[in-house]
């Protein structure tokens, strides 16, 4: 249960490390990428892949490049990744409380 949270956390890490890329170096190709990133060109494809789909990103000839949407969506990352640790903390299970028999 908590490794298939792991990898879906590593592959939300990795899609905003994409998202991170084509808004700093707008239009940029899955190779620069991938050379950058050291993720393998599938897997920068499929991050671009799931970015267009949430119209994030567009392809251009030059590369992918950012949306009208992008933007919103980065300033309401920050408080959506806090409301998650928040609530992540909040299944954490406190040792010290046993449960009693």
């Amino acid at each position: 249960m908590i490794d298939r949270l792991e990898k879906e956390v590593d592959m939300l890490e990795r899609h905003l490390q994409v998202l991170k890329m084509v808004i700093e170096s707008e239009p940029i190709g899955i190779v620069k990428m991938s050379n950058e990133t050291g993720y393998p060109h599938h897997k920068v494809r499929y991050s671009l892949r799931v970015l267009e789909e949430e119209n994030l990103i567009e392809p251009s000839s030059q590369g992918a490049i950012k949306t009208e949407r992008t933007d919103e969506f980065v300033d309401e990352l920050d408080e959506k990744l806090d409301e998650i640790v928040d609530k992540l903390d909040s299944m954490k299970i406190d040792e010290s409380a046993e449960v009693e028999s």
